[in-house]
């Protein structure tokens, strides 16, 4: 499986008056990893828009294990689940840079939907980034690395 590594560094506005994150946030930063990693393959949400495809959240899981604070450098990472027949789904670890501690771990399912909001299957080119993201067996991949498709 091909994981993508995201950094964020936790700004004042992410957390509450004691500095701590806000829990909704982590959902952000689900949104940025998964953004970050279909980068990473040569694709934006932007182009599969364009394509007529879209991939709405139809299920989010997030369960928080320790707290981050504000200027925490954390990093996302983010991989895609190959089991799914049906949309596509991510799974996610945000751990704090500085002592690798697990902070939360999480999944998002998604539907793709056509531009008439009805449920498709996963189109050839999305099928495509599946099929490589899942033959890279354990590689972190570098956002500047762009396979072939």
């Amino acid at each position: 499986m091909l994981t993508h590594k995201t950094s964020y560094r936790v700004i004042y506005g992410d957390t509450d008056k004691m500095g701590v994150v806000y829990h909704a946030n982590y959902l952000r930063w689900f949104e940025m990893g998964r953004a970050e990693m279909f980068r990473s393959l040569g694709l934006t949400y932007k182009a599969i828009e364009e394509k007529g495809i879209f991939l709405p959240v139809s299920e989010v899981h997030c369960k928080y294990i320790a707290s981050a604070q504000y200027d925490d450098m954390l990093i996302i990472e983010t991989t895609i689940d190959s089991t799914v027949r049906a949309g596509m789904k991510f799974d996610y670890r945000i751990l704090r840079q500085s002592d690798e501690k697990l902070l939360v771990t999480g999944c998002t399912k998604h539907a793709c939907m056509n531009a008439e909001g009805r449920v498709v299957r996963p189109p050839e080119f999305l099928k495509e980034i599946i099929s490589f993201s899942t033959s890279s067996h354990g590689e972190v991949l570098k956002p500047e690395e762009n396979p072939p498709l």
